[in-house]
């Protein structure tokens, strides 16, 4: 075989039983360009890399690795099926063709500051890690159901060609199985979908400063994702959906500063998500809608100026809230929910607010959400909750029922203290007393013996009915208001 090799093929080949680096001069960290010079000297065959994992020569006391740096590989590097026990490190090469990994299996595989047509690994077997790191790949690529003991990383990596809408993701690695950490940070870019769905990554997510661009579509899919610890992405631009529908993440899902985009369409879809913490500190305003059904969460930090003007929460539990703001602008929140008034919503509110030791906004929500029930009730329960609203607040206002009683108490005090009404048995009654009388007239279980004694009339026996309807009234909504309080204790 190295009688057919070129010069370039040559110095792979008799560096590679050393492990020793093959540098054809493009060290110093660009990205390879397809429209640059790759003359003889800097092309090695893929055939010729085949051959040399497959059946490559070892030296006793040196380990074999294939190490090229700045090369061109012409044709397909065809590893389908293949075991390779010799770690791979490609940097800064140009690969005139998709490389072929289906079923392979490797030990390490590095592509990094390439130039790649895509990638095809689907049910690719490491041993250690995937790298490709500032990478360029023009085509999709297939990481489907791979199996990596060790950790992937594409920091940096570009995916997919801006203005071109790919027939499939740009990057899919749905049902992946990672051992360690994915990262995809310090501006990866991907124009199409990048598909996690099904994935279980034992360690953390790292997207920080990642721009995910696939407008109109899913930018990324992430349904069913299982991870071990958190999903940071810090400054995230996600033009598209971002799918986390079923999501496993014990940590915290970090969004902070990141700008969520998908006009007319649902910007973040987290229904049934499990995870510690929802975090969108400093977001700007998520641009569509944000659907968090069934979620679950200990910690829910969001801005109201960051939530958008549709939203979808029934069902969402969390524990604490945050960041501070006053009860009445999160209850604007739950005004936009587009399945209309959700009880549930009020009462995981009011739930958090209690948890965090705040009964006077608990109460509040509990009363913002009584009066929004109130509008889909029939006009004669409307009314009567238009009462116990002016009354007691619906029992969380408790103070009102002491100055409706107070009011009454001085109205009927001052008209029976100037017009005393006359004793039925003159001789008999204990002395007038206007207080007391006005007491028995508005409190319907206690008496004085003001009221049996006396009897007022014309005008003033009208006010005395009054009194006793307005008691009744009040005694009535009290009651009513104060059950429907404890009940909700």
């Amino acid at each position: 075989m190295t009688g057919e090799l070129s010069e370039a093929e040559r110095r792979v080949w008799e560096a590679f039983p050393y492990g020793r680096a093959v540098d054809f001069g493009e060290s110093r960290g660009e990205l390879p360009r397809a429209d640059a010079e790759w003359g003889p000297d800097r092309t090695v065959r893929a055939e010729v890399l085949r051959a040399l994992l497959l059946g490559g020569s070892a030296v006793e006391g040196h380990t074999p690795v294939l190490r090229v740096t700045g090369a061109r590989v012409s044709g397909t590097l065809d590893l389908q099926h293949a075991e390779i026990a010799a770690p791979i490190h490609l940097k800064a090469c140009l690969f005139d063709a998709t490389p072929e990994l289906y079923g392979a299996q490797v030990r390490q595989l590095t592509l990094s500051r390439s130039l790649l047509p895509g990638l095809h690994a689907i049910a690719l077997r490491a041993d250690g890690s995937l790298r490709m790191p500032d990478s360029r790949v023009l085509g999709p690529v297939r990481l489907g159901g791979a199996r990596i003991t060790g950790g992937v990383t594409l920091y940096g990596a570009h995916l997919g060609e801006r203005g071109v809408a790919p027939a499939e993701p740009v990057l899919a690695m749905n049902h992946v199985s990672i051992a360690d950490d994915l990262r995809a940070d310090r501006g990866f870019t991907a124009h199409g979908e990048v598909r996690l769905e099904g994935a279980a990554i034992a360690g953390r997510i790292t997207l920080d400063d990642a721009v995910l661009s696939n407008p109109g579509g899913t930018a990324l899919r992430a349904a069913n994702l299982g991870v071990g610890s958190d999903l940071r992405a810090a400054r995230l631009a996600a033009r598209g959906r971002v799918d986390l529908l079923g999501a496993r993440i014990p940590g915290t899902i970090d969004f902070e500063g990141a700008r969520l985009s998908n006009p007319g369409g649902v910007a973040l879809r987290a229904s049934s998500l499990v995870a510690g913490a929802l975090w969108l500190r400093d977001a700007p305003r998520v641009e569509g809608a944000v659907t968090l059904r069934g979620a679950q969460l200990d910690f829910l930090y969001v801005a109201p100026d960051t939530w958008p003007d549709a939203v979808r929460l029934d069902g969402l539990t969390y524990a604490r809230i945050g960041p501070a703001e006053p009860v009445e602008r999160r209850l604007e929140l739950l005004e936009r929910d587009t399945e209309g008034y959700v009880p549930f919503a009020y009462e995981q509110l009011t739930a958090a607010y209690r948890r965090m030791g705040d009964d006077a906004a608990a109460r509040t929500v509990q009363l913002t959400r009584q009066r929004r029930q109130r509008a889909s009730l029939p006009w004669y329960a409307r009314a009567w909750g238009h009462l116990q609203d002016v009354t007691v607040g619906y029992g969380f206002r408790p103070t009102r029922a002491a100055v409706w009683l107070l009011s009454l108490l001085l109205v009927g005090t001052v008209t029976y203290a100037l017009r005393e009404p006359s004793p039925l048995k003159p001789g008999e009654a204990p002395e007038f007393n206007a207080l007391f009388y006005t007491l028995d007239l508005l409190l319907p279980i206690v008496s004085f013996g003001q009221e049996q004694a006396y009897a007022s009339r014309g005008v003033y026996q009208w006010v005395a009915y009054a009194l006793i309807v307005l008691g009744w009234t009040l005694a009535t909504t009290v009651a009513a208001g104060i059950t429907r309080s404890l009940s909700r204790q």
